[in-house]
């Protein structure tokens, strides 16, 4: 449900929620944050679906402060979304226009939910200083993403130089699974230390950087910094060891190359991250992310020295596996599945050898040899009296009168209680 308030205020808005949750039912009290949107007008939509999507796994008030044109008169334009419409969460979006628009942060604190953490994300251009924007002071966690930056790289230079505790990028989360499968590679034997590492990426992607600088902080090991193609975003990473290279290759799509030494070359899932995923992996926690911050400053200050190459340098020495090389791979990889998934599709099973068929010597049973009955027994099946003239085989010989009377009875001779 979408309910529209133009021309409003902060005053209207948090009765008409009022109203909403008294006589729809719509309530604030499995909330557990306040997330505060910071962007324009024209990309609230592309964020609010994110934080939509965000919300089924961390339920939150999504408060979007969407500035307009900042001529003619002040106004807040206001709107109100719940049920199907907000995903797990009550998204209030707040349009602002005129000298309104330099003043989010008024607009924003009568509508936040109360002893509830705040955390505010920057979609689009971030600011040079997260943590003294009027919205960030009030926040416990400050989102940005570097790589939305119309100059990503100068954009993340500007963040480390004013980091605070509490801020993190998406750049970074984007590298998640890309340090996760090294750090597993490197967590099996021989157990080497690594020499040194080359991180392929492009040239205008702060993640490259960041996984570059993460690797060269962590294992203290000189990183080259090999330029791809702009867009490709990350595109190996190769570490250098005595038993032999770890390579971690994704030449294309969301499939990746593995190699170790000692183990044959596998294919291993390496998706693209969606905005999605990575906010939701950044509001799992409030506390400052310690190895982002020290990624950020010191980190990517070493790797201001590393060596630079082209992708085509860093082939021809041999440095790196080109993207055209690991294509090549991958296809043939590609090729051996489908090859082997034809050869079991045209397996015929009526094509079988029949089964062999018992031969008459087979099915002769042979019979252990009955012993001859004691003095006294029948042979074959006895006849007991009483049971109606039917009859039981033969378990030996014994007969009633030789069963003990180990129940207190007459051994079964027809006696009654």
């Amino acid at each position: 449900m979408i309910i529209d308030l133009p021309s409003t205020s902060t005053s209207a808005i948090n009765r008409r929620l009022v109203d909403l949750r008294e006589t729809g039912g719509a309530v604030a009290l499995g909330r557990v944050l306040s997330l505060v949107i910071c962007t324009g007008d024209e990309e609230a939509e592309e964020a609010i679906a994110a934080a939509n999507d965000a919300s089924r796994e961390h339920p939150c008030r999504v408060l979007v402060v969407a500035r307009g044109s900042r001529r003619g008169a002040s106004r807040l334009d206001g709107q109100i979304r719940v049920g199907g419409d907000a995903g797990a969460s009550e998204v209030v979006v707040a349009r602002l226009y005129g000298e309104l628009a330099r003043h989010g942060d008024a607009v924003v604190v009568p509508l936040l939910l109360p002893d509830a953490p705040v955390v505010a994300w920057w979609p689009g251009e971030p600011p040079a200083v997260p943590s003294q924007d009027p919205i960030g002071s009030m926040a416990q966690r400050r989102i940005t993403d570097s790589g939305a930056a119309r100059r990503p790289l100068k954009a993340l230079q500007a963040l480390a130089a004013g980091h605070s505790p509490g801020d993190t990028d998406l750049a970074w989360s984007r590298v998640t699974l890309w340090r996760g499968l090294l750090a597993a590679a490197l967590d099996q034997a021989p157990y080497d230390a690594v020499d040194s590492a080359v991180v392929t990426g492009a040239e205008d992607s702060p993640s490259a950087d960041l996984l570059a600088a993460w690797l060269g902080l962590a294992l203290g090991c000189p990183v080259t910094r090999v330029r791809s193609a702009g867009g490709t975003g990350v595109v190996g990473v190769r570490l250098e060891r005595r038993s032999g290279a770890v390579e971690l290759v994704r030449p294309e799509g969301d499939t990746a190359l593995l190699t170790a030494p000692g183990q044959p070359e596998r294919k291993v899932a390496l998706p693209h991250r969606s905005v999605r995923d990575c906010l939701s992996e950044e509001l799992r926690r409030l506390d400052p992310d310690e190895v982002y911050g020290d990624v950020l400053t010191e980190g990517m200050r070493r790797l201001g020295r590393a060596r630079r190459l082209t992708e085509g340098a860093a082939a021809e020495r041999g440095a790196a596996t080109s993207r055209g090389e690991a294509q090549q791979r991958l296809a043939g990889h590609r090729a051996s599945e489908r090859e082997t998934a034809d050869a079991v599709r045209g397996a015929d099973p009526q094509g079988a050898p029949p089964a062999e068929e018992p031969t008459d010597d087979s099915e002769v049973v042979t019979q252990a040899p009955v012993p001859p009955a004691p003095e006294g027994s029948t042979d074959g099946a006895r006849a007991v009296e009483g049971s109606g003239g039917g009859a039981v085989p033969d378990d030996g010989g014994a007969s009633a009168a030789d069963v003990p009377d180990v129940l207190g009875v007459d051994g079964g001779r027809g006696g009654s209680a």
